[in-house]
C-alpha cells in the first residue's frame, strides 16, 4: 500500500500485507505443478493434436456455461495488456496452431506509438498466440466470454525469445532443479473515478481506510469479491486505501506463473465491474500528480518441500541462510530491477520517501518505508505466512517479466550466499547512510544496462527491447510536467 508518511468474475493476484497465506489449496497445487513443468522446446504435431483435443473438451464445457468467445491476452514491454479473441468454436485451432499477432507489440509505448529496436519493431514478422488451456477461465464480469493468458511462439512452434511467460517459466525451472519453489502474489491497488472524460473524480469521499468508503461503494466491492471468487480464487482481503477513491484487494499466494496471470485477470475484472457501476478504474502508479500512487507490491516466499525458508532459521528475524541469500540477491540488484518493476516515467512520481512506496534500497522487519519488508505474520502462523514484500514495484510492470527478473537476481544471491546488511528499524529517510533507489527512469535504465545478472538471464534481444522501449517513453515525456505525465498515464494500465 502507498500512503504518506507516515464483471463479474475473473482471476486475481495479490496477497495481504500481514497474512500472505498460509495454506496451499488443491487448485493452487495443480497450478504449482503446472508452473514448474517444462514445456516442449517446440510444438510438434503430437503436441498440437493433444492441445486441440483438450481444447475441444474445454470448449464443450464453456459452451454449457454460455461462453461464445475467448479473449487471449499477453502483456507488452510497457506493461499494457493486449488481446486477440476468437469465437469459441475456433478455440481448438487456436490451441493447436495459435492466433496470429505481430511481434511489433514488443515495442509499443504506452501511447500506442512504436519504437524500433535491433530485435523487435517494424511491420515485418508474425507470432502465434497459444492459449494456456490450464488457465482458461469463464468471465462472470464479461458474460459470454472466457479468458486465457497466451504463450507466444514463432511460426515454427518455438518459443518467442521475448515472451515473458517463457522467461519466467525458465527461472522457475532453475529453482526447481535445486529443489526450491517460490510462492508469489501481487497486491492490486486501484483508484475508482466517477464522471465522464479523462479527468479523475474520486468515486468515494470518506476518509482513508474509513468504513464510510466501504459503505459508499458496498455493492461495487461486493461484486468484485464475487467475481474474483467465481474464478476459483480465494479473496483474502478487500479494503479502502489511503488515496482518494483508492481500494485494494488481496488473494492467496500461488506459483509465480499463476500469480502473474492472476494479477492480469483481477485487474481486468475490476475494470469491467467498474464500468458496470458507472466508474472507471485506474491502476496507474500516479493517478494525480499531487496524490499517492497505486503500488503493485510483490510478495515472495521461498520453499523447500513443505518448509517455508523465510522462517525458523538462524538468520536475522528467523530467516534461514537460503532465505537470507535469496532476499539479499534481490536487494543488491534493486536499482536495475526498477527498469522492469517501475518501468514508466510516472513510476518515479510515486517512488518518493515517506509515502510507504519503498524509495530506499534497504530492508527491515515490518518496515513499510523499506524497499524490502520482511513480513512474519501473527505468531503461530509464521511457518506459512512469512514472506518478503517488494514495495517499489508498481502496476505498469509486466508481471511475468518482473517476477522473472526477481527470481534471476534472487538465485544469484543463493549461488553467492550473499549476506543481508543490517535491517533498518526506522524510516530510512531519517538516516544519513541509506541509499536512495533511482529517482528517474533514466537512472534506473542505466543500472539495468550495467547489470550482468539480468543481462545473462534475459539475453541480448530482451535487454535491447526493454532499453529501447524505456528510452522511447523517456523521450515521450521529455518536456512534460508531472501533471501532464499523470494525466497521460492515468488510464493506460
Amino acid at each position: 500500500m502507498d500512503r504518506p508518511e507516515r464483471d463479474r468474475r475473473a482471476t486475481p493476484a495479490p496477497m495481504d500485507h500481514q497474512e500472505r497465506d498460509e495454506r496451499t489449496e488443491p487448485a493452487a497445487m495443480d497450478r504449482q505443478e503446472r508452473g514448474q513443468r517444462a514445456e516442449p522446446a517446440g510444438l510438434d504435431r503430437p503436441e498440437r493434436d493433444r492441445r486441440a483435443a483438450l481444447a475441444r473438451d474445454k470448449a464443450r464445457d464453456l459452451a454449457a456455461k454460455g461462453v461464445t468467445g475467448v479473449a487471449v491476452t499477453w502483456v507488452d514491454t510497457s506493461g499494457i495488456t493486449r488481446v486477440k479473441a476468437v469465437p469459441l468454436d475456433r478455440l481448438p485451432h487456436a490451441a493447436a496452431w495459435g492466433i496470429g499477432a505481430s511481434p511489433v507489440f514488443d515495442t509499443f509505448l504506452l501511447d500506442d506509438s512504436t519504437v524500433q529496436g535491433r530485435f523487435a519493431g517494424g511491420p515485418v514478422g508474425d507470432l502465434r498466440l497459444h492459449p494456456d488451456l490450464d488457465r482458461l477461465t469463464p468471465l462472470a464480469a464479461l458474460p459470454g466470454w472466457a479468458w486465457s493468458p497466451a504463450d507466444r511462439y514463432d511460426q515454427h512452434g518455438d518459443p518467442h525469445p521475448l515472451d515473458a511467460r517463457h522467461l519466467l517459466r525458465r527461472e522457475v525451472s532453475k529453482l526447481a532443479a535445486d529443489g526450491l519453489t517460490v510462492r508469489a502474489a501481487f497486491e492490486v491497488e486501484w483508484a475508482a473515478s466517477i464522471g465522464d472524460g479523462d479527468d479523475f473524480t474520486p468515486a468515494c469521499t470518506g476518509p482513508a481506510y474509513g468504513m464510510t468508503r466501504l459503505t459508499e461503494r458496498a455493492d461495487y466491492l461486493r461484486d468484485i469479491m464475487e467475481a474474483v471468487t467465481a474464478a476459483g480464487i480465494e479473496v483474502r482481503q478487500i479494503h479502502p486505501e489511503y488515496a482518494a477513491g483508492q481500494y485494494e484487494i488481496s488473494v492467496a499466494k500461488d506459483t509465480p506463473i499463476a500469480a502473474a496471470d492472476t494479477t492480469i485477470l483481477v485487474r481486468e475484472t475490476i475494470r469491467a465491474i467498474s464500468l458496470d457501476h458507472g466508474l472507471r478504474a485506474s491502476f496507474s502508479p500516479k493517478v494525480l500528480a499531487d496524490g499517492v500512487g497505486n503500488g503493485g507490491h510483490v510478495h515472495l516466499s521461498l520453499w523447500r518441500d513443505d518448509t517455508n525458508l523465510m522462517t525458523a532459521g538462524e538468520g536475522p528475524h528467523g530467516l534461514t541462510k537460503e532465505a537470507e541469500s535469496f532476499t539479499a540477491g534481490i536487494l543488491t540488484h534493486l536499482p536495475a530491477l526498477l527498469a522492469i518493476g517501475a518501468p514508466s516515467v510516472a513510476s518515479y512520481l510515486r517512488l518518493i520517501p515517506s509515502h510507504w512506496a519503498g524509495a530506499y534500497a534497504c530492508w527491515g522487519l515490518e518496515n513499510r518505508e523499506a524497499a524490502l519488508r520482511l513480513i512474519t505474520g501473527a505468531e503461530g502462523e509464521h511457518h506459512t505466512a512469512a514472506n518478503i514484500e517488494i514495495k517499489c514495484i508498481d502496476q505498469s510492470a509486466n508481471p511475468h517479466l518482473i517476477l522473472a527478473a526477481l527470481l534471476a537476481t534472487a538465485q544469484t544471491g543463493l549461488k553467492e550466499t550473499t549476506p543481508l546488511p543490517p535491517p533498518v528499524t526506522t524510516d530510512p529517510a531519517t538516516l544519513d547512510d541509506q541509499p536512495r533507489l533511482p529517482t528517474t527512469l533514466d537512472a534506473a535504465l542505466r543500472s539495468f544496462e550495467a547489470d550482468p545478472v539480468l543481462t545473462e538471464a534475459f539475453g541480448e534481444a530482451v535487454i535491447d527491447t526493454i532499453t529501447t522501449v524505456r528510452r522511447g517513453e523517456i523521450a515521450l515525456f521529455a518536456d512534460a510536467t508531472p501533471e501532464q505525465i499523470a494525466s497521460r498515464t492515468r488510464w493506460r494500465h
